[in-house]
């Protein structure tokens, strides 16, 4: 389902082609938010930081879902530096607004570190739609490349897909998946908790069902959930990851704060940003809502889920 299965040597043709690095999807993924960007190059040709850049500029961040706080930010350092600097090159000018960029994100970039607790329980929570189950399956190839063990807890008992996907990735890979049909998403993974700590699993990741902000007694049981974890171990959930879907641009503010208010979120997970404009909207958090971006999602592959890197980002987006 996933296409998680890898081909041995000997099914891959020898005149195959070598997967692209990293950098390269990260580039080819952040495309769209390039082009929205688009012509920077253009833009800063009269090598010079005048109002009529800075106006032109920010209409180009805004429209790229940087957000105002963050662009103005960019603008000023962008203004201080020409003049600190006497950036006289359209090069140059490129690079001072790269490198404003990455000082804005670097905030962001605190890698996930499971060792600290085992089992280290890892709860995932987000919308509809936002990728959070097909995270999850990346993110236990992840952690599984790490030597790590893994245990899904199939927490949406609402919505059995997601229930199967889990399980489908489960019996490919060999990861002990803990589910029930129906029930109590809470109790699933207080059970999924036990068995952890009884088979000495390193790491637990736990799905709920998606929700909506707005649904108050949806964020009341996702609330619940938490509140169970830590009856189940007293330190737990020792991540508490919201899973955004680049798309949805600014409004992503609006569900860090609303998740954040009902179970203390502690990373972000963000995906689908192959498949948008709105690449900016990272600079939006880091300004407004600076929770850790934990993870970014550039494509459908089982690889296409990484740390958040913030000169790897912006280097993708101006080159």
């Amino acid at each position: 389902m996933f296409g998680f299965l890898k081909k041995s040597p000997a099914e891959t043709p020898a005149s195959a082609a070598p997967a692209p690095s990293w950098r390269e999807r990260l580039k080819n993924g952040l495309a769209r938010t390039r082009s929205q960007l688009g012509g920077l190059g253009a833009l800063f040709s009269r090598g010079k930081v005048d109002d009529e850049l800075l106006e032109e500029l920010e209409t180009r961040l805004l429209m790229s879902d940087v957000g105002i706080a963050a662009t103005e930010r960019l603008l000023a350092d962008l203004k201080a530096r020409a003049k600190r600097e006497k950036l006289e090159t359209p090069q140059a000018i490129q690079q001072a607004l790269a490198d404003a960029l990455v000082d804005i994100l670097l905030p962001l970039e605190q890698p996930l570190e499971v060792s600290t607790h085992k089992p280290f329980v890892i709860m995932l929570a987000g919308i509809n739609g936002a990728g959070k189950t097909t995270s999850i399956g990346k993110l236990a190839r992840h952690f599984q490349a790490q030597g790590k063990s893994v245990l899904l807890a199939a927490g949406d008992t609402f919505r059995a897909a997601a229930r199967e996907q889990l399980e489908t990735w489960g019996e490919r890979n060999g990861v002990t998946v803990i589910a029930q049909e129906g029930g109590d998403p809470a109790a699933v993974i207080f059970d999924a908790i036990g068995a952890a700590r009884a088979r000495g699993i390193d790491v637990v990741l736990a799905d709920t069902a998606g929700r909506l902000p707005t649904q108050l007694h949806l964020m009341e049981e996702i609330a619940k959930v938490r509140r169970v974890i830590r009856k189940a171990d007293p330190t737990a959930p020792h991540e508490t990851l919201l899973v955004l879907d680049a798309n949805i641009g600014q409004n992503a503010l609006q569900q860090v704060a609303a998740f954040d208010r009902a179970i203390e979120v502690s990373g972000l997970v963000l995906t689908k940003l192959d498949g948008t404009a709105k690449g900016g909207v990272v600079a939006a958090i880091a300004a407004q809502c600076p929770k850790p971006i934990r993870f970014i999602g550039v494509g459908e592959g089982i690889d296409d889920l990484r740390p958040f890197r913030a000169r790897d980002f912006v280097d993708a987006l101006f080159e």
